[in-house]
């Protein structure tokens, strides 16, 4: 995929809704071999998806083998909207709390005394912080209206060959 046909996909506005939510699934294959997908907090930079996670995470360990990663960001209604990315994750160990972080954060329901308590908690729990940054290298954007996962794509198109004949 060309990075103009992602940066057109990234710039939709559903898309760039998506890309304002609070959590992605990251997936990655851990040392172990088998697959992990895990819910992560993460926020876009207008080129990056940047998550953060503690210097001792276990995925860092796979992530450093083998940096290869799928995102995926969805809605929780019917039909689902659906942004799918994927990307090679690069790390950065950062001393201290990163920006994006307490960013990636900001949109959760707190009043200002609980987000004052929140990070205060932070501050004191970690010395510093694994900075993850994927940037993307293929986007899909599944609406149901106007495109659907490749498979349902086929379908539709073998239905309607079915009907012209």
């Amino acid at each position: 995929m060309q990075p103009n046909e992602i940066a057109d996909i990234l710039d939709r506005p559903l898309s760039r809704e998506l890309l304002s939510r609070d959590l992605t699934r990251l997936a990655y294959v851990a040392e172990d071999g088998t697959p992990r997908a895990i819910p992560i907090a993460f926020t876009w930079n207008g080129t990056r998806i940047v998550m953060c996670t503690s210097k001792n995470a276990p995925k860092l360990s796979a992530l450093r083998r083998n940096p290869a990663v799928a995102l995926t960001i969805d809605t929780e209604v019917h039909p689902p909207k659906i942004l799918l990315i994927r990307g090679r994750a690069e790390l950065e160990v950062v001393d201290g709390i990163p920006d994006e972080y307490l960013q990636m954060n900001g949109t959760y329901q707190m009043t200002d005394e609980q987000r004052v308590e929140w990070e205060a908690e932070v501050r004191s729990l970690y010395d510093g912080m694994v900075r993850i940054a994927v940037t993307p290298t293929w986007a899909k954007l599944i609406d149901f209206d106007t495109t659907l996962p490749s498979a349902v794509e086929e379908l539709v198109r073998q239905r309607a060959e079915r009907r012209q004949a």
